[in-house]
């Protein structure tokens, strides 16, 4: 479609600030519609991509003739502290890495008709009183990284109870999932999805595939993941895009890829 045609533009990132916002500077450089509603979210880490993912649905379900733009941008090695030699930057540091993605969401009334799945439901969830799992400890030298070693735990033992849940709320169960669409967090945080879940190497063999090649890009990762999954043979059924963020949180979409 031609830039003239994206009615909102959805930028997601927490690895920079900037004022006048990214997706402003875009309009200045690429032909963007002056009118298109702006979205700038900060501050929720790796759990923004779908985040975006979903309010860009919101929006679409309200204005079913639109097309939101979702643009995933994190430049971690802006956050590289070299004097930081605690634990959470030495990983930190090791498993981050820069990327950007973006997907682009219709609304039923302007979707193309193509292999895309369609978004049929999404939840958010906060941990109460965790904010010392995950996030920034913004100090006079920049962003220094909270990167706790319960994660994995917290996957193992948080994370089924809410996805269960929320599949309960549209009538589906963990074995009605053909896909999973993980953000991987990091070696343990895939090696805890399989655990919590029941998953084997299949369920996951996107999010390794994404880790070893890119890293963790923060939010535009699962969008890597998104895309390795739909670039293989796929069948109807449903799929759950999930990803973790500071909170601690979970953000996770409920796909359908549709015959």
């Amino acid at each position: 479609i031609p830039y003239e045609a994206v009615d909102a533009l959805f930028y997601i990132s927490t690895t920079g600030l900037s004022t006048p916002s990214i997706e402003a500077r875009l309009m200045n450089v690429l032909p963007f519609s002056p009118s298109v509603v702006r979205v700038p979210i900060w501050g929720l880490g790796c759990a923004g991509g779908a985040a975006g993912l979903a309010r860009a649905a919101d929006y679409c379900r309200a204005f079913p003739n639109a097309k939101a733009l979702v643009i995933a941008a994190e430049f971690c090695s802006l956050t590289f502290q070299a004097n930081d030699l605690s634990k959470s930057n030495v990983i930190g540091t090791s498993l981050f890495s820069d990327g950007v993605a973006c997907v682009l969401v219709a609304g039923d009334e302007a979707a193309p008709k193509s292999g895309a799945p369609r978004i049929i439901a999404a939840r958010s969830v906060l941990m109460p009183r965790s904010e010392d799992v995950m996030g920034w400890d913004i100090r006079d030298e920049g962003l220094f990284v909270i990167f706790s070693k319960d994660i994995p735990s917290i996957v193992r033992s948080w994370l089924r109870p809410q996805v269960e849940s929320f599949l309960q709320e549209n009538k589906l169960l963990l074995s009605d999932l053909r896909y999973f669409i993980a953000h991987p967090g990091g070696k343990k945080v895939i090696e805890a999805y399989e655990e919590a879940f029941g998953f084997g190497p299949k369920q996951t063999e996107a999010a390794r595939e994404v880790l070893a090649q890119y890293g963790n890009m923060s939010s535009a990762t699962v969008y890597f993941v998104l895309e390795q999954v739909m670039q293989k043979p796929l069948v109807p059924g449903y799929g759950l895009l999930v990803a973790l963020g500071p909170g601690f949180s979970a953000e996770m979409v409920l796909l359908k890829w549709e015959g």
